[in-house]
């Protein structure tokens, strides 16, 4: 997987969850939006704050994500 430097998480912000470089803005509304049917550019048009680059790692982090396996290990 290659380095997805503007995707951050910190346990005191957004609850936990991946945002993009340290804001309010969490993967997951940006991958909503997508599947909304907005385009990028709607969405940089939206949040100027954002670059097309944040929202490029947003989906691949998402996408990376999606195809984790969870393992469920026998009790002990």
């Amino acid at each position: 997987m290659e380095q997805l430097d503007r995707i951050t998480q910190q346990s005191g912000m957004m609850g936990g969850k991946a945002c993009i470089r340290g804001m309010s803005v969490t993967v997951g509304m940006i991958v909503g939006q997508i599947g909304a049917g907005r385009s990028v550019d709607e969405i940089l048009a939206d949040y100027p704050y954002l670059e097309r680059e944040d929202i490029m790692q947003a989906l691949r982090y998402a996408a990376w994500r999606s195809e984790e396996r969870e393992v469920i290990l026998a009790p002990q």
